[in-house]
């Protein structure tokens, strides 16, 4: 991996083969390594670069007190502008989708195109009454629970909520898959554990009607409805945008099932972006 000096810490980011660029951002609480089948599937026709978030991997902590959704776009920004990438596709996926539809707001034409997987708008997936977000903040049982059983039990504890409201496993179908995402959270201490999640809670989406870069929104058949509404509504907002279901998948969708993803990936990029 290779390095990049921010003014607070440092930024840790792969690059892989060469030809037209694909930048994958990946979830919260997890890293680079989530888009390895991508990055296997496309290095022999064209250049991905993954990266570890601000909190997540190798990147780790960095100075700043606090995290948000436009923190973690400056640096895509940063990095895009290092690697002198001009027109890269982005890949995002739940947090990266974030990222990458805050990175749409500010340049709605800059990108070639935009894949979304797990794509959500917000933390929860679901409106609410305006002005009660703050007050409703889970903040302090976060905390509370990150301090007495860790990130690791926090996450879990996270999941088991999600999985009796919704009575699917949501996160992923595939055990292995699990085990993957839950050696990733491991490796984030409690202070950037809190840090990240208050960056989703705290992201206010854009709209995104005056996007004009087309757009291309995929998640799996388990995943928690409310995060396929968001789904459906991101793909038919932006002008150029298109949404499609996985079977047998949830949320990690791109490692659920890697073939489908990829081949999703091989004709949006033949037909939409470089057609």
């Amino acid at each position: 991996m290779a390095e990049l000096s921010l003014e607070d810490g440092t930024l840790w980011y792969d690059t892989h083969g060469d030809g037209s660029p694909l930048v994958f951002v990946h979830g919260g609480w997890q890293n680079g390594r989530a888009w390895g089948p991508q990055v296997d599937r496309f290095e022999s026709t064209h250049q991905p670069v993954t990266l570890d978030v601000r909190g997540h991997g190798n990147t780790g902590a960095t100075d700043t007190d606090e995290y948000s959704i436009n923190l973690f776009t400056d640096d895509l920004e940063e990095l895009l502008d290092h690697l002198g990438l001009e027109a890269p596709v982005l890949c995002g996926l739940s947090l990266g989708s974030m990222v990458v539809q805050n990175y749409l707001d500010r340049h709605p034409d800059r990108a070639a195109g935009a894949i979304l997987g797990g794509a959500v708008r917000s933390m929860p997936p679901v409106e609410l009454p305006m002005g009660t977000k703050s007050f409703l903040s889970p903040m302090p049982a976060l905390s509370a629970s990150l301090s007495m059983t860790g990130p690791e039990a926090t996450f879990r504890s996270m999941l088991t909520s999600i999985q009796a409201t919704t009575g699917q496993q949501w996160l992923s179908v595939d055990s292995e898959v699990r085990s993957m995402a839950m050696d990733a959270v491991s490796e984030v201490d409690d202070d950037e554990y809190r840090k990240i999640f208050d960056a989703l809670y705290q992201f206010d989406p854009p709209e995104l009607t005056h996007v004009e870069t087309p757009t291309l929104v995929v998640h799996g058949d388990q995943e928690a409805p409310p995060v396929k509404r968001q789904a459906r509504a991101i793909a038919s907002e932006v002008d150029d945008g298109a949404w499609l279901e996985l079977a047998d998948s949830g949320h990690l969708v791109n490692q659920d099932r890697p073939a489908a993803f990829n081949e999703a990936m091989t004709q949006f990029l033949e037909r939409r972006v470089w057609d």
